[in-house]
């Protein structure tokens, strides 16, 4: 880390880090459980005197240290430690509590990214589970929304070959857990660079509208929204669906993906407190959602609301 921000040029960084680093030396500034809109600018005047951020957590904890980053034009190393490949894109995802919406932006000024496995190890199983369903929903989505490109393809298929090999072995803690780990993470990194080479599909805005208006987990919502999502758009993306399952070693991609998300206890939406009676209201912010639009199959509100109706 000091070389690399040696390199960088820099030396005064503030840092985000995940609750399980709250133990750290260090002045703090906040603590938030959720990436709130009304705080980036609190967390922006903050920085003052920094000259890098630094992110040393999961999705939220990076996600927050973009959204700052691009409100402060502060350069940003991330060091994940979960599988979700926030820290390959420029766009970060907030959720606005009072309107109950998940909004986000763009413009993160990304660094550097520093991968250590060692710091996976005590993750909790949902938490691993979770997180690395929503890499193999980015490897999924990459390989059939409107803008998938060779050069992301490429980077989804491996993704996805190691995500379906190694996390099972993971939870298992077969063999050594840190080379499972590793490549784990070999797989999430891969699935990051599909992301930030393409665009989200139907299950993330599915993902995101129920993450929005109920603050569930975004794994957890990915690993129950990407089976329904990968058999709405079958018919839309036949070779690509095909191409995905070749990479999860089955021909019934939709079925492996639910077998992978019982790993992490996920089985339904009212699981989560979600509840039937407002899916019709959730299924009209998934269809203005970006995932949505580059999708291969446009999805009306009507059909958007039986996809979650399937998984309630």
């Amino acid at each position: 880390m000091d070389g690399l921000l040696s390199e960088l040029g820099v030396a005064r960084p503030f840092v985000f880090a995940g609750g399980r680093f709250a133990g750290l030396p260090l002045r703090p500034h906040g603590r938030w459980n959720d990436v709130p809109t009304d705080r980036i600018d609190v967390a922006a005047a903050a920085t003052a005197g920094a000259d890098v951020l630094v992110a040393l957590g999961g999705g939220s904890t990076i996600d927050t240290a973009k959204a700052v980053s691009a409100k402060s034009s502060l350069p940003l190393v991330s060091i994940p430690t979960t599988y979700s490949g926030a820290e390959w894109t420029r766009f970060f995802g907030v959720r606005d509590p009072e309107r109950k919406i998940r909004g986000g932006g763009a413009g993160a000024y990304l660094a550097g990214i520093v991968y250590e496995p060692k710091l996976t190890l005590d993750l909790p199983r949902a938490e691993t589970v979770g997180t690395a369903l929503n890499a193999l929903a980015h490897c999924a989505e990459a390989l059939y929304v409107k803008e998938h490109n060779a050069a992301a393809d490429e980077h989804a298929l491996e993704g996805a070959r190691l995500i379906s090999t190694w996390l099972p072995r993971v939870v298992a803690a077969a063999g050594e857990p840190l080379e499972a780990r590793t490549e784990l993470l070999r797989g999430a990194c891969e699935a990051g660079a599909a992301l930030g080479g393409s665009m989200l599909g139907l299950g993330h805005a599915l993902a995101q509208a129920l993450g929005g208006r109920y603050g569930v987990p975004h794994g957890a919502m990915n690993a129950l929204c990407l089976p329904p999502a990968l058999r709405f758009n079958e018919a839309a993306a036949p070779e690509a669906i095909e191409r995905f399952g070749q990479a999860l070693g089955t021909t019934e991609p939709a079925s492996r993906v639910e077998e992978l998300a019982r790993l992490g206890g996920f089985g339904r939406l009212r699981d989560f407190g979600v509840p039937m009676a407002e899916l019709e209201e959730v299924a009209e912010a998934v269809v203005v959602r970006a995932g949505a639009r580059s999708n291969p199959r446009e999805a009306s509100a009507a059909e958007a609301a039986e996809l979650l109706r399937s998984i309630w």
